[in-house]
């Protein structure tokens, strides 16, 4: 792998919670991070406390609302027209199991928003940079996925039928590893990796209720996901924390992956294979 003080990283999510934990983490060892968040105020304090907890550092800040697949799209453009290089990105922005009382919620786009978040913008903002990924190569893609999976309905993806904010999440979560294998294998050989981990159960963060495993827990099993040169070269597994696990037998199904990439790139306007 590149030495970490020469990687540039972007992490979606990364001023509050879990992402900053690691944001932290990969400055304090030398890496250039760029930091994803939704609103401008917190990606410049987030900025502040990495510079002050890596002097010298120079991270970078990025702002869009995931909600949006405009959005999405202007933060690939600025991203790509700004950073000659990509080795790392950490899909870790999302939307947990809680819902307003009213239930369902949609996106900008009019999909149900944790498809949306959880999901759709992760997979258009990563082919969106995959060309950048894969000319900085070795490079790493980590999707933070979750061990609440539930299979994808393709005749009721956006949950217009029986709605819950645990159905939604679970199948928002269980889409990541999906894409994530499918990246794999089309990525074998090319020197990049795409993985998807269950960072921690119950991390205190601003999606979780009633905490259970410490923030530390889960940015460490993602550290070491991202940065450890012990998993150099693997790619397409999914992992509970820092060990190898059986995700949904969903997962395994090309024929599911075939369709949620063709749904993806429809709902997303991308070309079939681009």
């Amino acid at each position: 792998m590149t030495p970490l003080d020469q990687q540039t990283i972007l992490i979606t999510g990364a001023t509050d919670g879990h992402g900053k934990g690691l944001a932290v983490e990969l400055v304090q060892r030398g890496a250039t991070v760029l930091v994803h968040g939704r609103d401008a105020g917190r990606i410049e304090r987030t900025l502040d406390e990495l510079r002050v907890a890596a002097p010298g550092a120079k991270p970078r800040g990025y702002r869009a609302d995931l909600a949006s697949l405009a959005e999405v799209r202007a933060l690939a453009a600025e991203v790509l027209a700004n950073e000659p290089r990509l080795d790392g990105l950490v899909n870790n922005a999302g939307i947990g199991t809680r819902v307003p009382e009213g239930g369902r919620l949609t996106s900008r786009d009019g999909h149900e928003l944790r498809f949306a978040v959880n999901y759709l913008a992760t997979f258009l903002l990563t082919r969106l940079l995959l060309p950048r990924i894969r000319a900085s190569a070795p490079a790493r893609i980590v999707h933070v996925s979750s061990a609440g999976q539930q299979a994808i309905d393709f005749d009721d993806v956006m949950l217009e039928r029986g709605y819950s904010g645990v159905r939604a999440y679970c199948q928002s979560k269980l889409a990541q590893i999906l894409f994530s294998i499918d990246l794999a294998e089309e990525l074998a050989g090319t020197g990049v990796t795409s993985n998807a981990l269950h960072p921690a159960t119950y991390m205190p963060t601003k999606i979780v209720a009633s905490p259970i495993s410490a923030l530390e827990d889960g940015v460490q099993a993602t550290l070491w996901l991202v940065a450890d040169p012990a998993v150099d070269g693997v790619s397409g597994r999914y992992f509970d924390m820092t060990r190898e696990r059986r995700a949904d037998a969903q997962a395994y199904d090309a024929q599911a992956r075939r369709t949620l990439r063709a749904l993806s790139e429809q709902l997303t306007g991308l070309t079939p294979g681009a």
